[in-house]
Order: structure tokens, then C-alpha cells, then sequence
């Protein structure tokens, strides 16, 4: 977490090979990063950007795409979009995982901005990769949506390395771990209680949104 321009997506593009490091090393398992195959390492991250794709397909490849060869499998398609939780959008579909989405084509299905925030979440899902990246993926729903997905994360993703970035703090502080970035450097590292306790940057950005909060309450 961290302010915009902290650095926070620019990281992750790092860690992904999106882009490539000007200085330093990123390492894993102690093995220097381009020394894995490109492809390979790609292929084991889940990934969504909060400028995702819209692909104007049908739901099933929209999906689909997280993994390609699976996506003609039916159950794993549709495991996916509960996971991301576009279950109940595709069940409304007059073509299920069939229909097109979209309006380039003259039967396609347009969606709201957070039905297509899911649909890129249930792909990130498709892949079961060992490591799951998710670049602020609620963005675009509303709070009680973000909270029953990241609700499930922990066993949608069970068995892999998570990395979340968001700004609303309901969701910052469920991570078994919290790293604060601050002009591109790691500010601070913990649990949520810790770093309210050290009353560095998270919790003052956590004591801003938090009064925005109460202010609301009591204004309505």
C-alpha cells in the first residue's frame, strides 16, 4: 500500500518482467530473475493490472484467457468466475459462458465497469497459479462485493504467494503481511496492529481514511 506514485504497480511490473530492472536485482530462491525463462516465469503468475484487458469474446474466453488450453473446461471456467465473483453475471447471460461481451458485435453483452472488474478477476483465478498478483482488482466495486471476495481469497488462493495492492484499508489489513511504500522505497513492513503502533505513514494514511469514514457516518 501506499500513496499514489509510491511505486506500488511499477513493483509488480518488476516482479512480473513487464519491465526490466535499470538497478539492483530481484531475486528467487536466490536465482537472479532473467534467469528464468520468460515465459515460464509468466506462466506461473496470475495476474490483473487496474488496466485490465476487455476482450469483446465470449465470457468463456474472457476468462478462458487465464489459462488457454483450459478454456474450453466448462467446471473450471465456471470455478473461476466464483472465485472472482462473477458467477451470479454470467448466470444472468441469455448464452451463459457463451455470450459475447461487449459492443463491437451486434449481439455482444455490455457490462458496468466492476462487472468487468470481476470477469478479469475470475481470469486471474483461471490460471491456479502458485503466485497471484492483483494490482487494487476491487477498484471498481463496492465495498460489500470487495469484501466478500477477499473473503474467499485465502481459499481461492490456498497454496499460493498472494500480492495485493489496495487502498481501502479493510482490505490492506487482512495480508498476513503489510508492506507501506513511500517514494518508491519500503517506508515500513508488519502486521496492521504493529503499524498503527508505530505511527509512521500507514497509520496516518489509515487515521485519513478512517475519518472519512466517521465524517460520513456522522453527516448522514
Amino acid at each position: 500500500m501506499g500513496q499514489n506514485g509510491a511505486g506500488k504497480t511499477t513493483l509488480v511490473k518488476l516482479l512480473t518482467r513487464l519491465y526490466e530492472p535499470t538497478g539492483g536485482q530481484i531475486l528467487i530462491d536466490d536465482v537472479p530473475i532473467e534467469e528464468y525463462d520468460l515465459d515460464d516465469l509468466q506462466r506461473h503468475m496470475g495476474v490483473i493490472f487496474q488496466d485490465f484487458i476487455r476482450y469483446e469474446l465470449p465470457v468463456r474466453d474472457n476468462i478462458g484467457f487465464g489459462r488457454v488450453e483450459a478454456r474450453e473446461d466448462t467446471a473450471r471456467v465456471a470455478e473461476a468466475a466464483r472465485a472472482g465473483g462473477a458467477s451470479s453475471i454470467v448466470e444472468s447471460l441469455s448464452q451463459g459462458h457463451d455470450t459475447v461481451l461487449g459492443r463491437h458485435f451486434e449481439d455482444g453483452h455490455q457490462l458496468s465497469g466492476g462487472q468487468w472488474q470481476k470477469i478479469a478477476l475470475s481470469r486471474a483465478f483461471m490460471r491456479r497459479a502458485p503466485v497471484v498478483v492483483l494490482d487494487e482488482p476491487t477498484a471498481a466495486i463496492d465495498a460489500e462485493a470487495e469484501a466478500e471476495i477477499f473473503s474467499r481469497l485465502k481459499d481461492v488462493a490456498r497454496g499460493a504467494t498472494s500480492l495485493v495492492i489496495a487502498h481501502r484499508f479493510s482490505t490492506v489489513r487482512m495480508a498476513d503481511r503489510i508492506v507501506a511504500l513511500e517514494n518508491g522505497r519500503v517506508s515500513e513492513a508488519g502486521v496492521h496492529g504493529d503499524l498503527l503502533r508505530a505511527d509512521g505513514v500507514y497509520a496516518r494514511l489509515f487515521r485519513i481514511q478512517a475519518s472519512g469514514y466517521l465524517s460520513q457516518a456522522a453527516s448522514s
